[in-house]
């Protein structure tokens, strides 16, 4: 007994030409088998799953969405937003398969807050071919990074020599799980050291505007950013203004070299030096006699060993591109005001370093 099929004829939008829509029209076959009676339609190969979209104007909507908004794009088309999302959703896909899953040497883990509140999920990336590999989890527990080893694989895990990664205490253990000491060196990044730092110099800053009056407010007033750049990068007006404010007050003359001071410590080459450098200037967080700076102390010595990792040779990194990543996908997440949809979000993370196909 032969299989018998019919036809129907299905209608879909392709690519405007111009301000004119323009539709096609495909017969799509259906069969029948002869034993089982079942149908299966066919599967042309140039047309898109759902909806009914050829794989061009998927393309074309998934180039527009990784500049534009999916309502921008959906008033552009006239599409409905929901419409654009599923188009959007098939192109991603695509470049994901055709990178595949690499064997990474040099992982930066961070995590990512993708709502108010304590939602979290973890960002893993691939520091040498710098691209994003995983994002999921659900929340920054050391289970949720068991997650993105297990997805890596058991034969791709033992490669790992260095990850880059957040002081966090769940990161440490699941790390040492998926790739054991000493074969593994952990480097904590250096964004999430100086932040404390940071934090305890706009406390002082604060501190010294309440504690002066009138004129005296001037010097301290309006020089936030000033005080968090670095020296060689401020103009020239911003280095004559903080030598001002450090001449003006001996308490954040102080504060600001210490600092200032410690970015040295990703420069040394040697463990030794480094320790050499990283003692006395741990002491003299305590006898400046500034409260926040003397917190600091107490939590100064927990990165010591993920910040002398960062002396090897074969471990100088590009530390900036964890949290440069982070500033790319809150840029995503704010030109879309939030992404509701989990899934969506993952795929504009996943590929927001991929070339576009």
């Amino acid at each position: 007994m032969r299989a018998c099929y019919d036809h129907k004829v299905r209608r879909g939008r392709a690519l405007a030409c111009g301000d004119t829509r323009v539709y096609l029209e495909v017969e799509v076959r259906r069969v029948w088998g002869p034993h089982c009676g079942a149908g299966k339609q066919e599967q042309l190969s140039w047309l898109a799953a759902t909806p009914f979209y050829p794989n061009r104007c998927a393309r074309f909507v998934g180039r527009r969405c990784r500049t534009a908004t999916l309502r921008e794009v959906a008033r552009e088309l006239h599409l409905d937003w929901k419409t654009v999302q599923e188009l959007d959703k098939q192109y991603m896909r695509e470049p994901l398969r055709r990178a595949g899953t690499p064997g990474p040497r040099r992982l930066g883990i961070d995590e990512l807050a993708i709502r108010k509140g304590q939602t979290s999920r973890i960002v893993v990336s691939d520091l040498a071919r710098r691209r994003v590999l995983w994002c999921g989890g659900q929340d920054r527990s050391e289970e949720s990074l068991d997650m993105g080893y297990a997805w890596l694989g058991a034969q791709k895990s033992p490669g790992l020599r260095l990850a880059v990664m957040a002081m966090g205490k769940p990161f440490r253990p699941s790390t040492l799980k998926a790739a054991p000491a000493p074969q593994t060196q952990m480097v904590f990044d250096k964004f999430h050291v100086l932040r404390p730092l940071n934090e305890a110099l706009a406390q002082v800053r604060k501190s010294e505007y309440a504690r002066w009056q009138g004129q005296d407010r001037q010097f301290v007033k309006g020089q936030k950013y000033t005080r968090l750049s670095r020296r060689e990068q401020l103009t020239r007006e911003g280095r004559r203004a903080l030598q001002e404010l450090l001449r003006a007050n001996k308490r954040l003359h102080p504060a600001y070299l210490l600092k200032a001071s410690v970015s040295q410590l990703w420069d040394y080459e040697r463990e030794g030096w480094a320790r050499r450098f990283f003692a006395p200037w741990r002491a003299a967080l305590k006898w400046q006699r500034l409260k926040p700076f003397e917190k600091v102390a107490e939590m100064s010595e927990r990165p010591w060993e993920g910040s002398a990792a960062y002396c090897h040779r074969e471990n100088k990194v590009a530390l900036g591109f964890v949290e440069g990543l982070n500033n790319k996908i809150r840029v995503i997440q704010r030109r879309a005001y939030g992404l509701r949809d989990e899934e969506y979000l993952r795929l504009k993370i996943l590929t927001c370093r991929l070339p576009e196909i």
